[in-house]
């Protein structure tokens, strides 16, 4: 049994924890950690299985929810697998987790089944008035294997999608972001079939999200994500926002990985800070 996401610990004890040596890499994450701890007290640690990116994000956006986002409210939401699938015969090759080799046939419905736990579980979260009972809810959502699994199959799904969204709009001479164009520029990516096979189906089992793929979970949430990358102290890429040039209304979260492999979490937002 393994805690999906650690009870919160101080920053700085926690740096000071893991970055004990004097070589210039302990010296650079000590100053990244000091920066952060200008804006947050506490870290949570996120479980690194391959899915600590989906993890990371989703926590954070769960625990800061406040309404449903708009593109979970829509009436069709839970038809995508159905409507995909009747477009796009190659779907058909999906992985779930932990159930390699079942076809896609056969899975649209377990799939449909995700994303409406997905709006469930958002659902409930928002709704709670006060932040103890949000966190609880967090807390006791990403203890239960099955449940929080099931969530990043359903946020892959949505990944695909917007991939699928985006290409289709490239090729019809729409504006795309520049991400997008990234993506499907890999060998190992230039279409959202490739996209899938190479890159969704290994999700969480032999790897985890690349740089441009954090962009695209980015979109498929119409959530801005905010990394602290902390080996990029004192460059310009110390804080990196997905998208770079992100939509107004979308709410922020924030993240901060030591290389950009691992996620984890800064909570607590100092005083200063919040006014």
């Amino acid at each position: 049994y393994k805690l999906s996401v650690s009870p919160e610990m101080d920053i700085m004890e926690y740096c000071r924890k893991e970055w004990r040596g004097n070589t210039p890499a302990a010296k650079r994450m000590r100053k990244g950690y000091e920066a952060v701890a200008q804006k947050f007290a506490s870290i949570r640690r996120i479980r690194g299985d391959n899915y600590c990116a989906f993890r990371a994000t989703l926590f954070q956006a769960l625990s800061q929810a406040t309404q449903l986002p708009r593109w979970l409210q829509s009436e069709d939401f839970t038809m995508l697998p159905e409507n995909l699938l009747s477009k796009y015969d190659w779907i058909r090759q999906w992985q779930l987790r932990q159930k390699p080799g079942k076809r896609m046939g056969k899975i649209s419905d377990e799939i449909k089944e995700y994303l409406i736990l997905l709006r469930k579980k958002w659902k409930n979260i928002s709704e709670m008035k006060s932040p103890l009972e949000k966190q609880e809810a967090c807390n006791k959502l990403f203890k239960n294997e099955e449940e929080e699994y099931s969530l990043y199959e359903a946020l892959k799904f949505l990944m695909l999608n917007t991939a699928i969204e985006l290409y289709n709009a490239d090729k019809s001479g729409r504006r795309v972001p520049v991400f997008s164009w990234l993506l499907f520029a890999r060998d190992t990516s230039s279409n959202p079939c490739q996209l899938m096979h190479n890159h969704l189906n290994h999700i969480g089992h032999s790897g985890g999200l690349e740089q441009v793929e954090m962009f695209l979970l980015a979109y498929a949430l119409q959530y801005t994500i905010q990394v602290y990358r902390l080996y990029k102290y004192s460059t310009d890429e110390f804080i990196t926002l997905y998208p770079n040039d992100p939509e107004e209304d979308w709410p922020v979260v924030t993240l901060i990985t030591e290389d950009d492999r691992h996620y984890n979490i800064p909570v607590r937002m100092c005083q200063e800070t919040m006014l």
